[in-house]
């Protein structure tokens, strides 16, 4: 179900549409999981333009993309920026822990391969 009204804003799947296998393909892309890592220790929201990717702008957009279409993140427009926020009380519902767990392992792996 389409919860966008209008170009400003955004198609997001309702909390009951978010799918494991969804949200497991998201996180299991290197520059996805960066940008999972680096919303989660933050205050609030971040803006596209906060996260430096060594990638494309257009591959920067398709990552983004699939992390909103799989319900891991919010994305609202703010005037002319692209505001992004975890989901993490509906991935935490749904899906105990998993959130949690996987920033823990992105992290440990950071420690031990470096990055």
């Amino acid at each position: 179900m389409s919860t966008a009204t209008s170009k400003r804003e955004l198609d997001h799947p309702a909390r009951d549409e978010i799918r494991l296998e969804a949200v497991l393909h998201a996180l299991s892309d290197p520059i996805r999981l960066r940008v999972v890592r680096e919303l989660a220790s933050a205050d609030g929201e971040l803006s596209c333009s906060y996260f430096e990717l060594p990638v494309t702008k257009s591959t920067t957009t398709h990552h983004f993309r699939v992390l909103r279409e799989s319900g891991v993140i919010q994305q609202t427009y703010r005037g002319t920026a692209k505001m992004n926020g975890l989901r993490r009380t509906d991935l935490e519902e749904l899906f105990p822990g998993l959130l949690d767990r996987i920033l823990e392992a992105a992290a440990l792996q950071g420690a031990r391969v470096g990055g």
